[in-house]
């Protein structure tokens, strides 16, 4: 339920997309009271959101800035967010708040890491920390060349897939489905990922964005309940389903969107290099997607210009499912209540 008193329970929303940001949209506006109607033609987590990775983690804590204000708060909301839509669905998301171990490379890394503790404890405070800690060659840690690691209490993961299927029938239960199409109604968000952005940016003067490609592998390792860990530019994911996921490339130029190739060979030996406990084990899944990335690398948000009662969310790229529940909050706060606290940085017409 809503945090908030419900408001305009008369308020008709439809929100056009289906991924991560546009049922994380739909889910806060249903606990507010409004009447919802969410489309799109390809079904629910149709593209990047059903990908298989799922890291929440923050950006470094330093050089502070509205975007890592953004999901600072994103991140501390999660839990009760993701708690909500699991008591309503009565299906897992698979989020967990486990931290995150990073090697650390030499002497100067070393003393940057400290210098982020500090800097830590000054913009998180209390809400979580950034440790440097001593390497003990345990099973599953990252080799560190320094002999010491990050351990951050920050950072937490979802199963991408299962969250989307939980938001699908947390909406469910309240009487709101995912229709292949319909006449809007009330207000419009358009939170149509990589189309939205080719879109866009075909009825204006630049470019609004576009989609780049990632591809990522799921292994058969239990390793629920640990920490996950970033490693040689990777994220090593440990799912609360005995998987492992590993990923993933970050490709502008490709030919097909979701096929897996010699890329993502490459990537699994480097996770399995970086963590020799992952030597042996099977991969069982290989995905490829294509993520959405605004022109101004952070999600696009707010009213779409010259064009009255239709509003945009797009352009989560690596960080999605990280900023989905602040998403949700800002844009349900400006359709509901006509209340703008989006970034600087964030809005529509900062990519244009």
């Amino acid at each position: 339920m809503c945090a908030k008193e419900k408001r305009l329970a008369s308020c008709d929303i439809t929100v056009r997309g289906a991924g991560i940001f546009g049922l994380s949209i739909a889910w806060a506006a249903v606990q507010c009271g409004a009447r919802v109607q969410v489309m799109d033609p390809n079904g629910p987590a149709s593209g990047s959101s059903g990908g298989i990775v799922g890291a929440l983690a923050p950006h470094v804590p330093e050089n502070w800035n509205a975007k890592k204000a953004f999901q600072f708060e994103s991140l501390l909301m999660a839990q009760d967010f993701w708690t909500g839509v699991e008591a309503a669905s009565g299906a897992s998301s698979g989020y967990a708040r486990h931290g995150r171990l990073q090697p650390i490379a030499d002497d100067h890394a070393l003393d940057l890491a400290h210098q982020r503790a500090g800097t830590a404890q000054e913009l998180w405070q209390d809400h979580a920390r950034w440790k440097v800690i001593p390497a003990t060659d345990a099973p599953w840690e990252p080799h560190s060349p320094s002999g010491y690691l990050i351990y951050d209490t920050l950072s937490a993961l979802v199963h991408p897939r299962r969250a989307c299927d939980a938001l699908v029938q947390a909406l469910a239960a309240n009487s709101v489905r995912i229709a292949a199409e319909a006449e809007d109604s009330g207000q419009t968000i358009w939170a149509t990922g990589v189309t939205g952005l080719q879109d866009l940016s075909a009825q204006h003067s630049r470019n609004m964005g576009g989609g780049v490609k990632g591809q990522a592998a799921l292994l058969q390792y239990d390793a629920s309940g640990q920490p996950q860990l970033f490693a040689d530019g990777l994220h090593i994911i440990p799912h609360c389903d005995r998987t492992v996921a590993i990923g993933s490339t970050s490709e502008r130029e490709y030919t097909s969107p979701s096929d897996t190739d010699a890329q993502l060979d490459e990537v699994i030996a480097r996770a399995k290099a970086a963590l020799p406990a992952l030597k042996d084990a099977p991969v069982i899944a290989r995905w490829a997607g294509v993520r959405p990335r605004a022109r101004s690398r952070a999600p696009m948000l707010g009213a779409w210009p010259g064009k009255a009662g239709h509003f945009i969310a797009n352009g989560g790229f690596k960080i999605g499912f990280g900023m989905a529940p602040k998403v949700a909050e800002v844009m349900v706060d400006l359709l509901l209540d006509g209340r703008d606290n989006i970034p600087d940085g964030f809005r529509v017409e900062d990519n244009l």
